[in-house]
């Protein structure tokens, strides 16, 4: 009963959201930023993503996230930060800004709100994200391991990206465990079940 509470549960956490509008600049974000002759800054101060998918836009961001942030005019602040242990980036002249939990929408809007609170009068930001924290697996499998998440992977994908189940694997005990902000989700999954960034996937071994 507690499995299946639990199944149910981390279901309802891995459902991929549905297609969502999103303000998003036609070329990548350091073009946008210094490389269009003609084209400036907009006359009001501007906070949005990058052109990135749906699920993109609805990631929560945590520790070990990588992020491009793309202040306009602002070569100093543009650069590549990385969510520390703390669930914060550090930039330039604001220090350190929480992201953990916060959309990149989320994030550029705290971090245009921040630049305006004496440092730039109409800062412009946007942020995506460059590089997902990556996922763990464990038990019975060829090479267990930390790996690079990539968007879509499922627990089969993660198997094989480890090399394989090993001879003793339980093949058909595998258990994920998805944290967020409000806590941990462990459940036994079918192979086709998604994974997120910073799941773990755990493959049992069978006895005989």
């Amino acid at each position: 009963m507690i499995v299946a509470v639990a199944a149910l549960a981390l279901s309802g956490c891995m459902r991929r959201p549905g297609p969502v509008a999103v303000v998003a600049p036609a070329a990548d974000l350091d073009t946008l930023a210094y490389g269009r002759p003609g084209y400036g800054p907009a006359a009001v101060p501007v906070a949005y993503a990058s052109p990135v998918s749906a699920y993109d836009a609805q990631y929560k961001l945590d520790a070990g996230d990588k992020l491009r942030v793309v202040v306009y005019g602002q070569e100093g602040l543009t650069n590549s930060y990385a969510i520390d242990a703390g669930g914060a980036i550090t930039m330039p002249l604001i220090g350190r800004v929480p992201a953990r939990g916060m959309t990149p929408a989320a994030l550029a809007a705290s971090i245009t709100g921040r630049l305006r609170n004496g440092f730039i009068r109409e800062p412009s930001v946007a942020v995506e994200i460059e590089a997902y924290r990556p996922f763990f697996i464990l038990g019975e499998v060829a090479a267990p391991g930390q790996y690079p998440y990539v968007p879509n992977m499922s627990v089969e994908s993660a198997i094989a990206i480890a090399g394989g189940f090993s001879p003793r694997a339980k093949r058909d005990e595998v258990t994920l465990t998805h944290t967020t902000i409000e806590g941990s989700y462990r459940a036994v999954v079918p192979l086709g079940t998604p994974i997120n960034p910073g799941d773990t996937v755990l493959v049992s071994e069978r006895w005989f």
